[in-house]
């Protein structure tokens, strides 16, 4: 089941799509902040078994293929940046790593009780209701987009994992010079996209469903079992610990650091 979120009423607040995302997830961002995850994953503190799971790997693939079929609607076209922004290939690189070349076979029971409804959802606004093919988008991709750098850093170091990179594709966005330049650029796309207000607040509500459906996963796989708020993409400031010497040292000006892989 999903955690209900109270978000304000939209119409007497910001009018860009971007400034109303934020606003109207705020609740499901701020329930991330004291997270018992995110400061362990800060800390170096990862389950190796946890870190190479599939799931975002099926979660990717059906997005990714969602906004491929879609990819000359009206309000997918702007924010269509397959070079730049997929992952699923990133993740197929990784999880080769993690598990060999028949990783395929042994990462299709990571299709979870608590991944596949993501995977449907995912599935049926890609079918039925493209433009809420912005909302999951959104969730995803920015959040991947912020912190990346330190996380893939924390990782590197906590699983020993090689100096070239291998096992922290997903980490790399080698299409993109500057995360907050092209962030910068989406949210502008985003905020032109022609939208009544009643569709701006239905891609709001299925953004904070997203967050949800991101619970469920972390709740299957069994990680943070007292915390199910903790598969959030995005944490606030208050998250960041300064018991954290890798936060202390390169993450003070950091914003929305995304725990998710």
């Amino acid at each position: 089941s999903f955690v209900t979120v109270h978000r304000p009423h939209v119409s007497s607040g910001p009018t860009d799509l971007s400034e109303m995302l934020a606003e109207g997830t705020k609740e499901s961002h701020d329930r991330a902040e004291n997270c018992q995850f995110v400061k362990d994953f800060l800390r170096g503190r990862i389950q190796r078994e946890l870190f190479k799971v599939g799931s975002l790997y099926f979660v990717y693939s059906a997005l990714e293929e969602e906004i491929e079929k879609n990819k000359d609607h009206p309000h997918i076209a702007p924010i269509y940046f397959p070079t730049e922004l997929h992952r699923h290939e990133a993740l197929a690189r990784d999880l080769e790593y993690f598990y060999g070349e028949d990783w395929e076979s042994q990462v299709s029971k990571h299709l979870s009780a608590g991944t596949k409804p993501y995977v449907d959802r995912i599935h049926e606004v890609g079918e039925k209701d493209p433009v809420l093919l912005v909302a999951h988008s959104y969730t995803r991709y920015m959040g991947d987009l912020s912190g990346g750098q330190i996380l893939k850093k924390v990782a590197q170091r906590a699983l020993k994992l090689p100096p070239t990179g291998e096992g922290l594709n997903f980490y790399y966005f080698e299409g993109i010079h500057s995360h907050k330049s092209f962030k910068q650029l989406y949210r502008s796309r985003m905020n032109e996209l022609e939208l009544q207000t009643d569709t701006k607040e239905r891609i709001i509500d299925e953004s904070n469903r997203a967050f949800g459906f991101n619970m469920m996963v972390r709740q299957h796989l069994g990680g943070c079992p007292r915390c199910v708020h903790c598969l959030l993409p995005a944490v606030s400031s208050d998250t960041r610990s300064s018991e954290s010497p890798i936060w202390q040292k390169n993450c003070r000006t950091q914003f929305n650091l995304c725990p998710l892989y």
